[in-house]
């Protein structure tokens, strides 16, 4: 159940995140009203997620899916460019969340 919360908060982390590029600033209504719930749901699921897995790993993985989710929102709906070193990046990030959950010793496996 753990990894549900955890999914349904970056799910959400994303949506808020792409709702207050949306808002313009606070000054669109639906959007900023989408922002407020969209982290009020993320972070409610993230502390259920925090009950069961360490806080090291859950903000790993919440903060690295997000940000490569993010990237491709911004890419796919937003027409924002990626270029080369953006995208090694993000890998290298997306690469860090693998390692931390199967070799390190704070995954608490």
């Amino acid at each position: 159940m753990h990894w549900l919360f955890l999914t349904v908060a970056i799910l959400s982390e994303v949506c808020g995140s792409s709702m207050l590029k949306l808002s313009g600033g606070f000054s669109k209504l639906w959007p900023s009203i989408g922002v407020v719930v969209s982290f009020s749901v993320c972070f409610w699921a993230l502390s259920m997620t925090l009950k069961t897995i360490p806080l090291a790993t859950a903000y790993a993985i919440w903060a690295g899916v997000g940000l490569v989710l993010t990237a491709l929102v911004s890419v796919v709906f937003f027409g924002e460019k990626a270029d080369f070193i953006g995208i090694i990046s993000i890998g290298l990030i997306l690469l860090g969340v693998v390692l931390l959950n199967t070799m390190s010793h704070m995954s608490g496996h």
